[in-house]
């Protein structure tokens, strides 16, 4: 029993949710903004923009890849959605969301069949995603009609959640479910921590691969649509505003660079992390500039946990106190 409860809840993101939400209340104690309704509204707001991208970035880290081409997939999706979508949001999402499946699967054929790296083919893949959304949008913003749709996406559901954010919550809820009950997860570490080895053992390490990115872009891409949706418009999205906290909270869920670790779940606590802090902040009247500085202290302090001269020291001492008892 132990043992299932240590692998079904990680630690130390929701240790370092529960300290930035103590931290904050305690902050914000003579006002009470922090803890009320519209906050946490406005938390899983952020929770279900980021949250979606930082899910398929998370996974495509596991397996020791990077997907960059994410925040143009989501600018591209959510222009394609506006535009086909005049008269039937649903064929503006269908189109939207092939055209970010089918970016995916394109480009982990590339990586898987050229033997190339993510990085350079995301990267190229940013580019095109992005350029296509500039040509769509003539770079400027798309207006979206049907302002009905918006003003549904935006509606509050249970005080704290919208459609979005509980479209948000079903994609990690599914993307846990498939990684803890299934072979998949396995495979995604053993793929992550060594390759050669996990082909040896039988994994379809390539079809994993393009179907990873497949997730990863169509993730981008509907999240790309449910914000453009709800604000009744569609543009071109800065690089910055989606994928560096989309990586942070990755990094702080416990998704490591280096490949084979990291949970769904982790990663959501990664995104709620970074989005009650941006809320928080906010509340306590707090200049802009301290969220990042905070979220950069925090990304410093993981990075030292996880380093591996840490580790090898916290290991030295470990033995040597078991040789001196």
């Amino acid at each position: 029993m132990m043992k299932f409860v240590r692998r079904g809840l990680p630690v130390r993101p929701l240790a370092l949710l529960a300290v930035c939400i103590v931290a904050l209340a305690l902050a914000d104690w003579d006002q009470g903004r922090f803890l009320s309704g519209a906050t946490a509204f406005s938390t899983f707001e952020i929770f279900a923009t980021i949250g979606p991208v930082a899910l398929g970035l998370g996974l495509t880290m596991m397996i020791r890849e990077f997907d960059l081409s994410v925040i143009g997939m989501f600018s591209m999706a959510g222009c394609i959605a506006v535009i086909t979508g005049a008269d039937n949001a649903w064929v503006g999402l269908a189109l939207a969301v092939l055209a970010g499946v089918a970016g995916g699967v394109a480009q982990g054929l590339i990586i898987v069949r050229l033997r190339l790296g993510s990085v350079g083919v995301t990267l190229g893949g940013l580019l095109v995603f992005t350029g296509i959304a500039s040509v769509l949008t003539e770079n400027r913003s798309l207006a979206y009609d049907n302002m009905e749709l918006a003003l549904a996406l935006k509606t509050q559901l249970a005080v704290v959640f919208s459609i979005r954010s509980i479209v948000a919550v079903a994609l990690f809820a599914f993307a846990g479910l498939v990684m803890a009950l299934t072979r998949l997860g396995r495979d995604v570490i053993a793929i992550g921590s060594d390759r050669r080895a996990a082909m040896i053992a039988g994994v379809e390490v390539d079809r994993l691969i393009v179907a990873i990115f497949a997730f990863s872009s169509l993730c981008a891409a509907l999240s790309g649509v449910l914000l453009s949706y709800s604000l009744a418009s569609a543009s071109v999205t800065n690089v910055s505003v989606i994928i560096v906290p989309a990586a942070a909270a990755a990094i702080l869920g416990g998704v490591s660079l280096s490949g084979g670790t990291g949970r769904p779940l982790g990663i959501a606590i990664g995104v709620l992390t970074l989005a009650v802090l941006s809320t928080g902040f906010n509340a306590v009247g707090a200049p802009p500039f301290v969220n990042d500085v905070a979220m950069g202290g925090i990304l410093l302090i993981v990075a030292v946990l996880d380093g591996p001269y840490l580790m090898r020291r916290v290991l030295e001492l470990r033995h040597r106190r078991a040789a001196s008892r």
